[in-house]
């Protein structure tokens, strides 16, 4: 999934990082080699 809007949030679903995007630049976030999870305002 790409990153599309700023202030989306995204998760690691291996280590639990967690990060806000602040800065749009398209593109896949991924950490511990596999994509993360985009996370709902609420997060999980």
């Amino acid at each position: 999934m790409s990153v599309k809007t700023i202030g989306e949030k995204y998760r690691c679903n291996v280590c639990g990082n967690e990060v806000i995007v602040t800065k749009v630049g398209g593109g896949e976030l991924v950490c511990c080699e596999k994509p993360m999870e985009k996370l709902d305002n609420g997060g999980k």
